[in-house]
Order: structure tokens, then C-alpha cells, then sequence
């Protein structure tokens, strides 16, 4: 069982227990805004999304990680690394909080602890990480993650503008 301990986090594969909670964080539109086409998810498509993520665990060794406070266990949302699709070369680091977690560190505390476990101990050579356009909040995460602004895009189906930061294992300080 994969999991990483960080000073203030546990990050882990899914349990069925992470249903309510991070259904609930899905269900909050602030926090779902600048996630796909920024719609909600109820308790049937976060079950289905739960699935997904442990399937993409089992196909590439890795996934989205349930991050969990480490003095409470309570869920507070994910972390971790996909393989978007349409993306044959490149692994993408991406997060999610529920609001009550914002602007404590949470997010770039877990993704750096992601970044170095990927890097390091599953040999990627490159992650990205891709934010919409004027998210300053996640831009600033990836920035904390020494990730450098690569391009500008339009998002292929959704057409929202995005932007690609990108890190490789020569330019990753551990």
C-alpha cells in the first residue's frame, strides 16, 4: 500500500470512508470552478471518479491520492498524478481541497511531496501540471514546486485557456 507521511498530512490510496467527504468537496461550486468544466459532482459521479482513480493506481503505479489531516484523519481532498487523456508523453500533478483547507499550505505541502515521490521513487522524468488561465491560487503551487511556465492553451473539448507548467528531474531540487 502506497502511502506518503508529510509533518502535517498522510496521503493514501481510497477507502470507501472517502466517499461522503470528498463528495462534499465536490459538491462545493468555489472549489469545482476550475476543474474540468467547473461542474459540481454528486455522491454517484464522485463513487465513479473514487473507481477511476484506484483503477489508474492498479494500470500505471500511480494516482490521486485521499490527503488526510495526520492529527484528525479527516479527508480534506487529493493530490497526486494522471495521465490525462490525450496526453501520450506527459504525467500531470494536480490537487484539490475543500475550501476549509485553502491558503494553510496543504496543497503545496502534498504536491511537493508527490513531485519528489514521482521523480524520485517511480522515475518520471518530467510532470506538468496545468492550471486555467488566472488561477493564481494553483499557479502559485506550481511555482512552490519550482515548475516553469511552459505554454498557453486552449483546453481541446472545453475550450477554457490554460496554462502548462512543467518540471523535469534535471531542474527538480528536492
Amino acid at each position: 500500500m502506497t502511502e506518503i507521511r508529510t509533518p502535517r498530512l498522510v496521503l493514501r490510496r481510497w477507502s470507501d470512508d472517502d466517499l461522503v467527504p470528498l463528495s462534499e468537496i465536490n459538491a462545493d461550486p468555489e472549489v469545482m470552478r476550475r476543474t474540468g468544466d467547473g461542474s459540481v459532482r454528486d455522491l454517484e459521479e464522485t463513487a465513479g471518479d473514487i473507481e477511476r482513480y484506484e483503477e489508474e493506481w492498479d494500470e500505471e503505479g500511480f494516482g490521486l491520492f485521499a490527503v488526510e489531516l495526520l492529527a484528525s484523519g479527516e479527508l480534506i481532498g487529493l493530490v497526486g498524478l494522471s495521465v490525462p487523456d490525450g496526453a501520450a508523453a506527459d504525467v500531470e500533478i494536480s490537487w484539490r481541497l475543500g475550501r476549509p483547507f485553502w491558503g494553510q499550505g496543504y496543497a503545496s505541502e502534498a504536491a511537493h511531496a508527490v513531485l519528489e515521490w514521482a521523480l524520485q521513487d517511480r522515475g518520471l522524468d518530467r510532470v506538468v501540471a496545468v492550471t486555467h488561465l488566472g488561477d493564481r491560487a494553483s499557479e502559485n503551487v506550481a511555482a512552490k514546486l519550482g515548475m516553469e511556465p511552459e505554454r498557453e492553451l486552449d483546453h481541446p473539448v472545453l475550450g477554457v485557456p490554460l496554462r502548462v507548467h512543467a518540471i523535469d528531474l534535471t531542474e527538480y531540487q528536492a
